[in-house]
């Protein structure tokens, strides 16, 4: 069993981290001004001062933060991560971030003799706590190996994409996805129940057909039920989507339903929705409808 270096431990980092703890590895973190929920110190979790000592104590690091610049922060900063770094150590940064500076943060982190992993997950706050979570790696493949027992304690389905920043790539473009089949659940489902139809089984009955998806069958039951508490929050889909355009921008492509997507994002914010589960995105076209489904 070995010593694990865990910083992130918030929705999703907790129930990752006990996960490991589970199978019998030790989890260390560094302190922060967020204390770690009482099941993880229940089950030995260790503290050391700075992310540096964390890197000098252990050889696997592992990172589950809510975006570039605490990624950054964590690694390059005062006391971070890089600095206690050399031969022998794994970076694992399983964060959504820019995939731009995913590719840089890699660069640095070789530089010190370590290897460096991202692999974002997808499936939220229920994939993370059943360890049902898809995992998209970038890294070598002999990084992926040493860390796929790791990710098998997590996740089911665990890919290897390619080179550092490419699980980042995959990551976004489902993030794409994702947002723009909530959209069009969104767009159905007010239509429907707009038109006078019940939407509870209107979703049955599409549940049968070429429209079934994984969406429409919980997000879908969350909007009709409105139990927009969150699994993941609008806040950070609005996040990824902001990656996807600045890449877009970057790449010179244009991804126009996306860009419309995080307008009803926006929308959701700018009304006090951003707390809300991202399937919440419907309170936005019930607001352009003035009618809700129920």
């Amino acid at each position: 069993m070995a010593t694990i270096g865990f910083i992130g431990l918030g929705i999703m980092g907790t129930p990752m981290a006990r996960h490991l703890q589970d199978a019998g590895h030790t989890v260390v973190t560094s302190k922060f001004a967020i204390p770690p929920r009482q099941e993880l110190l229940d089950h030995g979790l260790k503290f050391v001062e700075t992310p540096k000592a964390l890197a000098e104590t252990v050889d696997i690091i592992i990172l589950m933060l809510p975006d570039t610049p605490e990624v950054k922060d964590v690694l390059f900063g005062e006391n971070g991560v890089a600095l206690g770094l050399g031969k022998g150590k794994l970076v694992i940064d399983m964060s959504s971030i820019s995939p731009i500076e995913t590719k840089e943060f890699a660069r640095r982190i070789r530089e010190t003799g370590a290897e460096y992993i991202d692999a974002p997950v997808s499936g939220g706050e229920v994939g993370a706590k059943n360890a049902t979570l898809s995992i998209m790696a970038g890294g070598t493949p002999e990084s992926f190996e040493r860390a796929l027992p790791l990710f098998k304690l997590m996740g089911k389905n665990i890919t290897l994409v390619g080179d550092c920043g490419d699980g980042q790539v995959t990551k976004v473009a489902n993030q794409i996805i994702v947002a723009l089949t909530i959209e069009a659940v969104s767009e159905a489902l007010v239509f429907a129940s707009k038109a006078g139809a019940d939407p509870a089984r209107v979703r049955e009955a599409l549940m049968g057909g070429f429209a079934s998806s994984r969406i429409l069958e919980v997000h879908g039951d969350r909007m009709i039920k409105r139990t927009f508490e969150p699994g993941f929050r609008i806040s950070l889909h609005q996040k990824d989507l902001n990656l996807a355009l600045q890449g877009a921008k970057s790449l010179g492509i244009s991804l126009p339903n996306t860009a419309a997507t995080q307008e009803l994002f926006n929308n959701c914010a700018a009304n006090g929705d951003s707390g809300l589960d991202h399937s919440g995105l419907v309170r936005a076209l019930e607001r352009m409808a003035n009618h809700q489904v129920a």
